[in-house]
C-alpha cells in the first residue's frame, strides 16, 4: 500500500534530489552518533548523584544537546563555520584537516554522509519517491546511527530503537510493509528469540553474549518486516558476524576474548531483508 507517489522509480531527478538531501541528513547523523551517548552518560551520572548535586549537574550541562553548543574542533576548540560544514565537500576542501590547527578530521564524517546518501539513492531508484521510500529512508538513517553508536560504545540507545519499533507498527497498521498482526508477532518473536539466545548462552558459559539493545533492535526490524523477515535477519547477521570476527582474529585486529557489537550486523541484515527479503527467498527456492 502506497499512499502517494511524487516521482516514479528510476527517476534521475528523484535520485539526485534525495541524494543531496540525505548528505545533509548524514551530517546530522554524525552529530547524533557523537553527542547522544555523551548525553546519556551525563544523565546516568546525574542519576547516581544525590538530588542536590544532580540538580546542579543538570543545570551546568543543560546546554549540551543535539543542537548546542555549536560544532567545534575537539583539539583546539575552533568553532566550525557554516562553509566548513558542507557535507562531503568541506572535508575535501579542507583536505581532511581542521582549518585552525591542522589536526586530521576523522574520515568517518564524510563516510557516514556518503553512506546515508548512497543507501537512500538506492531506495529511491528502486521504489521511486513515495510513502514507502520515505519510510525506508527513516529506517535507513536510524540503522546507520545505531550501527555507529554500537561500534563506538557497544550501546543501542532506547531513544532510537523504541521509536523505530513503534513507527514500524504504526506504518503497518496501514499495511505498508505487512499486515499489522504479522508486524506485532514479528516484534514479539524478534525480542523473544534473542532474549532466549542470551539466557541460553549465559547459562552455558556464564557470560553475556549480547545486550538488551540487540533484542529491541530485532524486535523493531520484526515490527517493520513481519515474522517472515526474522529468519533472514538472524541468518544474514550471524553469518556476517562469524565471517568478520574470524577475519579480524586471523588478521590479529581483534582479541577473541572481547565481544564484537552485534548491532551493525543486525542493521545490515535487517535493511537487506526488509527491502529485498521476498525476492531473495523466491530466488533461493527457485
Amino acid at each position: 500500500m502506497i499512499w502517494f507517489e511524487l516521482l516514479p522509480a528510476q527517476s534521475l531527478l528523484a535520485v539526485a534530489l534525495t541524494f543531496v538531501f540525505s548528505l545533509l541528513i548524514g551530517s546530522f547523523l554524525n552529530v547524533v552518533i557523537y553527542r547522544l551517548p555523551i548525553m546519556m552518560e551525563r544523565e546516568w551520572q546525574a542519576a547516581l548523584e544525590d538530588s542536590h548535586a544532580a540538580g546542579e549537574t543538570a543545570k551546568a550541562e543543560s546546554t549540551f544537546n543535539l543542537a548546542t553548543p555549536r560544532s567545534a574542533c575537539r583539539n583546539c576548540g575552533h568553532q566550525i563555520a557554516w562553509y566548513e560544514n558542507i557535507p562531503l565537500l568541506s572535508w575535501l576542501w579542507l583536505k581532511g584537516r581542521c582549518s585552525a590547527c591542522q589536526t586530521p578530521i576523522s574520515m568517518r564524517y564524510p563516510c557516514v554522509e556518503l553512506l546515508s546518501a548512497l543507501l537512500v539513492a538506492i531506495i529511491v531508484w528502486q521504489f521511486g519517491l513515495n510513502t514507502l521510500s520515505i519510510s525506508l529512508m527513516l529506517l535507513t538513517w536510524a540503522l546507520i546511527t545505531l550501527s555507529f553508536i554500537d561500534i563506538d560504545h557497544h550501546l543501542l540507545p532506547d531513544a532510537i530503537t523504541l521509536p523505530l519499533l513503534w513507527l514500524g507498527l504504526l506504518l503497518n497498521s496501514f499495511e505498508l510493509f505487512t499486515r499489522l498482526d504479522d508486524a506485532v508477532w514479528g516484534a514479539a518473536l524478534g525480542y523473544l528469540i534473542l532474549w532466549g539466545v542470551y539466557w541460553l548462552f549465559k547459562l552455558i558459559t556464564g557470560k553475556e553474549g549480547m545486550g538488551y539493545g540487540d533484542f529491541k533492535l530485532l524486535a523493531a526490524l520484526g515490527a517493520w518486516g513481519g515474522v517472515a523477515t526474522l529468519p533472514l535477519v538472524i541468518l544474514f547477521s550471524s553469518v556476517a558476524g562469524v565471517l568478520l570476527a574470524g577475519l579480524l582474529i586471523l588478521l590479529r585486529k581483534h582479541d577473541a576474548a572481547n565481544p564484537l557489537p552485534f548491532g551493525p550486523y543486525l542493521a545490515i541484515a535487517g535493511w537487506v531483508a526488509i527491502l529485498w527479503g521476498g525476492p531473495i527467498v523466491t530466488w533461493y527456492l527457485g
